[in-house]
Protein backbone atom coordinates (compact mmCIF):
# COMPACT_ATOMS: atom_id res chain seq x y z
CA UNK A 1 0.00 0.00 0.00
CA UNK A 2 2.80 2.52 0.57
CA UNK A 3 4.38 1.69 -2.51
CA UNK A 4 1.12 2.15 -4.42
CA UNK A 5 0.53 5.49 -2.77
CA UNK A 6 3.68 6.96 -3.23
CA UNK A 7 3.54 5.60 -7.06
CA UNK A 8 0.17 7.43 -7.48
CA UNK A 9 1.98 10.79 -5.71
CA UNK A 10 4.51 10.42 -8.40
CA UNK A 11 2.15 10.04 -11.47
CA UNK A 12 0.06 12.56 -10.10
CA UNK A 13 3.20 14.91 -9.72
CA UNK A 14 4.39 13.98 -13.30
CA UNK A 15 0.59 15.36 -14.58
CA UNK A 16 0.98 18.63 -13.03
CA UNK A 17 4.81 18.91 -13.37
CA UNK A 18 4.28 21.12 -17.24
CA UNK A 19 1.49 23.18 -15.94
CA UNK A 20 3.93 24.18 -13.19
CA UNK A 21 6.17 25.16 -15.51
CA UNK A 22 3.84 27.24 -17.50
CA UNK A 23 3.09 29.35 -14.42
CA UNK A 24 6.86 29.78 -14.07
CA UNK A 25 7.55 30.55 -17.02
CA UNK A 26 4.83 33.28 -17.19
CA UNK A 27 5.24 34.71 -14.27
CA UNK A 28 9.16 35.15 -15.41
CA UNK A 29 7.94 36.69 -18.43
CA UNK A 30 5.78 39.06 -16.62
CA UNK A 31 9.03 40.43 -14.68
CA UNK A 32 10.88 40.69 -17.74
CA UNK A 33 8.64 42.32 -20.03
CA UNK A 34 9.38 46.12 -20.64
CA UNK A 35 6.54 48.43 -18.33
CA UNK A 36 5.65 50.60 -21.63
CA UNK A 37 4.76 47.05 -23.52
CA UNK A 38 0.70 47.22 -24.32
CA UNK A 39 0.72 50.80 -23.03
CA UNK A 40 -0.68 54.04 -23.96
CA UNK A 41 1.41 57.08 -23.43
CA UNK A 42 -0.78 60.17 -23.54
CA UNK A 43 1.00 63.93 -24.46
CA UNK A 44 -1.62 66.71 -23.19
CA UNK A 45 -1.10 69.78 -25.74
CA UNK A 46 -2.21 72.97 -24.07
CA UNK A 47 -3.66 74.36 -27.08
CA UNK A 48 -5.94 73.55 -29.74
CA UNK A 49 -5.12 71.11 -32.98
CA UNK A 50 -3.51 72.76 -36.06
CA UNK A 51 -0.83 74.75 -34.60
CA UNK A 52 2.60 73.74 -34.21
CA UNK A 53 2.99 72.87 -30.52
CA UNK A 54 -0.05 70.87 -31.92
CA UNK A 55 2.02 69.27 -35.11
CA UNK A 56 5.43 68.82 -32.55
CA UNK A 57 3.29 66.41 -30.65
CA UNK A 58 1.45 64.19 -33.44
CA UNK A 59 5.36 64.15 -35.12
CA UNK A 60 6.87 63.05 -31.62
CA UNK A 61 3.49 60.72 -31.07
CA UNK A 62 4.80 58.75 -34.52
CA UNK A 63 8.41 58.55 -33.89
CA UNK A 64 9.50 58.37 -29.56
CA UNK A 65 7.21 54.93 -29.45
CA UNK A 66 10.48 53.70 -31.53
CA UNK A 67 12.85 54.07 -29.18
CA UNK A 68 10.94 53.21 -25.94
CA UNK A 69 11.16 49.37 -24.62
CA UNK A 70 7.86 47.76 -25.55
CA UNK A 71 6.60 49.48 -28.52
CA UNK A 72 3.50 51.42 -26.49
CA UNK A 73 1.11 53.08 -28.65
CA UNK A 74 1.47 57.07 -27.68
CA UNK A 75 -1.48 59.96 -28.47
CA UNK A 76 -2.18 63.33 -28.71
CA UNK A 77 -4.84 65.00 -26.22
CA UNK A 78 -5.49 68.87 -26.74
CA UNK A 79 -6.56 70.64 -23.52
CA UNK A 80 -6.67 74.38 -24.35
CA UNK A 81 -7.22 77.15 -22.07
CA UNK A 82 -5.53 79.78 -20.22
CA UNK A 83 -2.36 79.64 -22.22
CA UNK A 84 -1.84 76.04 -21.33
CA UNK A 85 -1.99 76.77 -17.35
CA UNK A 86 -5.35 74.17 -17.24
CA UNK A 87 -3.48 71.59 -19.27
CA UNK A 88 -0.14 71.62 -17.14
CA UNK A 89 -2.40 71.84 -13.85
CA UNK A 90 -3.81 68.52 -15.11
CA UNK A 91 -0.57 67.33 -15.41
CA UNK A 92 1.03 68.36 -12.55
CA UNK A 93 -2.57 67.12 -9.97
CA UNK A 94 -4.21 64.88 -11.74
CA UNK A 95 -2.23 62.21 -13.74
CA UNK A 96 -0.88 59.52 -12.30
CA UNK A 97 3.02 59.83 -11.96
CA UNK A 98 3.59 56.71 -13.81
CA UNK A 99 5.10 57.70 -16.83
CA UNK A 100 1.91 57.57 -19.22
CA UNK A 101 1.22 61.11 -18.96
CA UNK A 102 3.54 64.00 -20.27
CA UNK A 103 2.25 67.59 -21.18
CA UNK A 104 3.67 70.25 -24.14
CA UNK A 105 2.83 73.30 -22.11
CA UNK A 106 3.50 76.91 -23.78
CA UNK A 107 7.27 78.06 -23.62
CA UNK A 108 6.69 81.03 -20.72
CA UNK A 109 4.64 78.52 -18.23
CA UNK A 110 7.14 79.83 -15.38
CA UNK A 111 6.25 83.67 -16.02
CA UNK A 112 2.83 82.80 -14.24
CA UNK A 113 4.48 81.11 -11.61
CA UNK A 114 6.82 83.62 -11.32
CA UNK A 115 4.50 86.97 -11.04
CA UNK A 116 2.27 84.51 -8.78
CA UNK A 117 -1.12 83.61 -10.72
CA UNK A 118 -4.05 82.28 -8.45
CA UNK A 119 -4.76 80.05 -11.47
CA UNK A 120 -1.53 78.35 -11.08
CA UNK A 121 -1.35 75.00 -9.17
CA UNK A 122 1.95 73.61 -9.84
CA UNK A 123 5.87 74.45 -9.77
CA UNK A 124 7.85 74.27 -12.67
CA UNK A 125 10.85 73.22 -11.34
CA UNK A 126 9.01 69.96 -10.09
CA UNK A 127 7.75 68.46 -13.50
CA UNK A 128 10.24 66.16 -15.04
CA UNK A 129 11.54 67.85 -18.22
CA UNK A 130 12.05 65.42 -20.90
CA UNK A 131 13.65 67.60 -23.74
CA UNK A 132 12.56 70.28 -26.18
CA UNK A 133 13.29 70.14 -29.71
CA UNK A 134 14.23 74.04 -31.21
CA UNK A 135 14.60 77.49 -29.66
CA UNK A 136 11.32 79.50 -29.70
CA UNK A 137 11.94 83.43 -30.90
CA UNK A 138 9.11 85.62 -31.29
CA UNK A 139 7.74 88.13 -33.15
CA UNK A 140 4.97 90.51 -33.38
CA UNK A 141 2.60 90.69 -36.74
CA UNK A 142 0.20 92.97 -38.14
CA UNK A 143 -2.28 94.04 -40.49
CA UNK A 144 -0.62 95.50 -43.29
CA UNK A 145 -3.25 98.14 -43.51
CA UNK A 146 -3.47 99.26 -40.35
CA UNK A 147 -2.21 102.57 -39.83
CA UNK A 148 0.73 100.97 -37.54
CA UNK A 149 4.02 100.53 -39.92
CA UNK A 150 6.77 100.73 -36.92
CA UNK A 151 7.07 100.41 -33.10
CA UNK A 152 7.60 104.37 -33.68
CA UNK A 153 4.12 104.54 -35.14
CA UNK A 154 2.77 102.67 -32.28
CA UNK A 155 4.49 105.18 -29.75
CA UNK A 156 2.87 108.34 -31.59
CA UNK A 157 -0.56 107.02 -31.53
CA UNK A 158 -3.64 108.27 -29.95
CA UNK A 159 -4.76 105.03 -29.78
CA UNK A 160 -3.18 101.70 -28.72
CA UNK A 161 -3.71 98.76 -31.49
CA UNK A 162 -5.59 95.91 -30.53
CA UNK A 163 -4.10 92.62 -30.16
CA UNK A 164 -5.51 88.99 -29.21
CA UNK A 165 -3.63 86.88 -27.05
CA UNK A 166 -4.54 83.37 -25.63
CA UNK A 167 -3.69 84.18 -22.03
CA UNK A 168 -1.12 86.28 -19.61
CA UNK A 169 1.75 83.72 -20.48
CA UNK A 170 1.63 83.64 -24.04
CA UNK A 171 3.36 85.17 -26.33
CA UNK A 172 0.21 87.10 -27.91
CA UNK A 173 0.63 88.32 -23.97
CA UNK A 174 4.32 88.85 -23.36
CA UNK A 175 5.52 90.35 -26.54
CA UNK A 176 3.44 93.66 -26.97
CA UNK A 177 3.91 93.81 -22.62
CA UNK A 178 7.67 93.80 -23.32
CA UNK A 179 7.73 96.16 -25.74
CA UNK A 180 5.89 98.46 -23.26
CA UNK A 181 8.09 97.83 -20.51
CA UNK A 182 11.23 97.92 -22.88
CA UNK A 183 10.36 101.04 -25.09
CA UNK A 184 7.12 102.87 -24.05
CA UNK A 185 4.99 101.22 -26.73
CA UNK A 186 0.85 101.23 -25.94
CA UNK A 187 -1.10 97.92 -26.65
CA UNK A 188 -4.93 96.76 -26.15
CA UNK A 189 -4.25 92.97 -25.59
CA UNK A 190 -7.63 91.15 -25.98
CA UNK A 191 -7.29 87.97 -23.78
CA UNK A 192 -9.37 84.92 -23.99
CA UNK A 193 -8.89 82.95 -27.45
CA UNK A 194 -8.45 78.97 -27.03
CA UNK A 195 -5.25 79.47 -29.59
CA UNK A 196 -3.21 81.15 -32.23
CA UNK A 197 -5.26 79.90 -34.99
CA UNK A 198 -8.33 81.85 -33.64
CA UNK A 199 -6.11 84.62 -33.37
CA UNK A 200 -5.18 84.57 -37.11
CA UNK A 201 -8.82 84.08 -37.53
CA UNK A 202 -9.33 86.94 -35.45
CA UNK A 203 -6.97 89.29 -37.01
CA UNK A 204 -8.74 88.53 -40.75
CA UNK A 205 -11.83 89.54 -39.79
CA UNK A 206 -10.63 92.68 -38.09
CA UNK A 207 -11.66 91.84 -34.41
CA UNK A 208 -7.86 92.29 -33.47
CA UNK A 209 -4.75 93.49 -35.55
CA UNK A 210 -1.94 92.25 -34.51
CA UNK A 211 -0.27 89.06 -32.65
CA UNK A 212 2.78 88.14 -30.89
CA UNK A 213 3.89 85.00 -32.66
CA UNK A 214 6.34 82.53 -32.57
CA UNK A 215 8.90 82.53 -35.75
CA UNK A 216 8.87 79.29 -36.76
CA UNK A 217 5.21 79.13 -36.60
CA UNK A 218 5.02 82.18 -38.74
CA UNK A 219 6.66 80.91 -41.54
CA UNK A 220 5.63 77.03 -41.40
CA UNK A 221 1.88 77.21 -42.09
CA UNK A 222 -1.25 78.86 -43.05
CA UNK A 223 -2.99 81.25 -42.93
CA UNK A 224 0.50 83.09 -43.31
CA UNK A 225 2.00 81.65 -46.79
CA UNK A 226 -1.45 83.46 -48.64
CA UNK A 227 -0.80 86.38 -46.56
CA UNK A 228 2.39 86.94 -47.88
CA UNK A 229 1.61 86.32 -50.94
CA UNK A 230 -1.20 89.32 -50.70
CA UNK A 231 0.96 91.50 -48.60
CA UNK A 232 -1.92 90.97 -46.00
CA UNK A 233 0.51 91.23 -42.98
CA UNK A 234 3.69 93.10 -41.80
CA UNK A 235 6.34 92.27 -39.43
CA UNK A 236 7.47 95.04 -36.48
CA UNK A 237 9.49 92.95 -34.24
CA UNK A 238 11.23 90.21 -33.47
CA UNK A 239 13.41 88.94 -30.38
CA UNK A 240 16.20 86.99 -30.93
CA UNK A 241 19.92 88.58 -30.63
CA UNK A 242 20.07 88.55 -34.23
CA UNK A 243 17.59 89.39 -36.70
CA UNK A 244 16.35 85.95 -38.34
CA UNK A 245 17.22 85.15 -41.56
CA UNK A 246 13.37 84.85 -42.22
CA UNK A 247 12.84 88.52 -41.34
CA UNK A 248 16.00 90.70 -42.11
CA UNK A 249 14.16 94.33 -42.41
CA UNK A 250 12.46 93.60 -39.06
CA UNK A 251 14.35 95.23 -36.16
CA UNK A 252 14.85 93.28 -32.67
CA UNK A 253 13.90 94.31 -29.58
CA UNK A 254 17.46 94.50 -28.42
CA UNK A 255 18.11 97.10 -31.71
CA UNK A 256 15.06 99.62 -30.82
CA UNK A 257 15.90 99.19 -26.76
CA UNK A 258 19.56 100.34 -27.87
CA UNK A 259 17.43 103.07 -30.26
CA UNK A 260 15.31 104.25 -27.51
CA UNK A 261 18.36 104.18 -24.80
CA UNK A 262 16.69 101.92 -22.71
CA UNK A 263 17.66 101.83 -19.18
CA UNK A 264 20.15 98.84 -17.73
CA UNK A 265 16.95 97.23 -14.66
CA UNK A 266 14.64 97.17 -17.68
CA UNK A 267 17.18 95.13 -20.16
CA UNK A 268 17.72 92.52 -16.98
CA UNK A 269 13.80 92.16 -16.55
CA UNK A 270 13.25 91.54 -20.47
CA UNK A 271 16.14 88.84 -20.18
CA UNK A 272 14.73 87.03 -18.02
CA UNK A 273 11.22 87.33 -19.64
CA UNK A 274 13.22 85.77 -22.89
CA UNK A 275 14.43 82.77 -21.35
CA UNK A 276 10.86 81.80 -22.74
CA UNK A 277 12.69 80.90 -25.63
CA UNK A 278 15.26 78.57 -24.42
CA UNK A 279 12.00 76.65 -23.10
CA UNK A 280 11.31 75.95 -27.21
CA UNK A 281 7.94 73.54 -27.01
CA UNK A 282 9.09 71.19 -24.47
CA UNK A 283 7.85 67.81 -23.22
CA UNK A 284 7.20 67.41 -19.40
CA UNK A 285 6.31 64.31 -16.82
CA UNK A 286 4.52 64.35 -13.58
CA UNK A 287 6.53 65.26 -10.46
CA UNK A 288 7.25 61.69 -8.88
CA UNK A 289 7.28 59.50 -12.20
CA UNK A 290 9.71 57.17 -11.39
CA UNK A 291 13.17 57.83 -12.10
CA UNK A 292 14.03 54.57 -14.52
CA UNK A 293 10.79 55.75 -16.60
CA UNK A 294 11.83 59.40 -16.79
CA UNK A 295 15.24 58.27 -18.23
CA UNK A 296 13.40 55.99 -21.05
CA UNK A 297 11.17 58.94 -21.75
CA UNK A 298 14.30 61.25 -22.28
CA UNK A 299 16.50 58.59 -23.97
CA UNK A 300 13.92 57.87 -26.73
CA UNK A 301 13.02 61.91 -27.06
CA UNK A 302 16.49 62.30 -28.09
CA UNK A 303 16.97 59.64 -30.65
CA UNK A 304 13.07 60.90 -31.85
CA UNK A 305 15.43 64.04 -32.86
CA UNK A 306 18.14 62.34 -34.29
CA UNK A 307 15.94 60.05 -36.58
CA UNK A 308 16.35 60.69 -40.29
CA UNK A 309 12.73 60.24 -41.03
CA UNK A 310 11.57 62.54 -38.33
CA UNK A 311 14.02 65.35 -39.66
CA UNK A 312 13.03 65.13 -43.10
CA UNK A 313 9.43 65.20 -41.88
CA UNK A 314 10.01 68.28 -40.03
CA UNK A 315 12.25 70.40 -42.24
CA UNK A 316 8.77 69.49 -45.20
CA UNK A 317 6.78 71.13 -42.96
CA UNK A 318 9.30 73.58 -41.77
CA UNK A 319 9.67 73.17 -37.95
CA UNK A 320 12.86 74.67 -37.02
CA UNK A 321 15.28 72.09 -34.75
CA UNK A 322 17.83 72.77 -32.69
CA UNK A 323 16.89 70.27 -29.79
CA UNK A 324 17.82 70.78 -26.21
CA UNK A 325 17.79 67.67 -23.53
CA UNK A 326 15.69 67.55 -20.06
CA UNK A 327 18.51 67.72 -18.03
CA UNK A 328 19.39 71.19 -19.31
CA UNK A 329 15.74 71.95 -18.92
CA UNK A 330 15.15 70.75 -15.37
CA UNK A 331 17.90 73.23 -14.62
CA UNK A 332 17.26 76.72 -16.26
CA UNK A 333 13.47 75.60 -14.71
CA UNK A 334 15.67 76.19 -11.38
CA UNK A 335 17.87 78.71 -12.39
CA UNK A 336 15.11 81.17 -13.91
CA UNK A 337 13.78 81.64 -10.11
CA UNK A 338 16.91 82.42 -8.62
CA UNK A 339 16.02 86.33 -9.91
CA UNK A 340 16.78 89.81 -7.32
CA UNK A 341 13.55 90.90 -5.70
CA UNK A 342 13.67 93.95 -8.16
CA UNK A 343 13.59 91.86 -11.17
CA UNK A 344 10.61 90.00 -10.08
CA UNK A 345 8.72 93.27 -9.22
CA UNK A 346 9.43 94.51 -12.49
CA UNK A 347 8.38 91.36 -14.17
CA UNK A 348 4.77 91.19 -12.18
CA UNK A 349 4.35 94.59 -13.17
CA UNK A 350 4.69 93.37 -16.87
CA UNK A 351 2.78 90.46 -16.94
CA UNK A 352 -0.50 92.78 -15.12
CA UNK A 353 0.16 92.05 -11.24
Amino acid sequence: MKHSALLIGFVVLIALFPKTLRVIDDTASAQTAPFYQGKTIRIIVGFTPGGFYDRWARLLARYMPKYIPGNPEMIVQNMPGASSVIASNYVYNVAKPDGLTVGMPINSLYLDQLVGRQEVKFDVRKFEWIGTQEKYSTMLYMRADAPYKSVGDILKAKEPPKCGATGTASTGYIVPKLLEESVGAKFNIVLGYQGGSEIDVAVERGEVICRGQDIASHFGREPFETWHKKGFDRHLVQDPQKRDPRLPDTPTIWELMDEYKTPESSRRVAQVILTTNEFGRAMMATPGTPPERVKILREAYAKAMRDPDLIAEAKKGRMDMEPSPGEQLQALAKEVFDQPPEVIARVKKIMGN
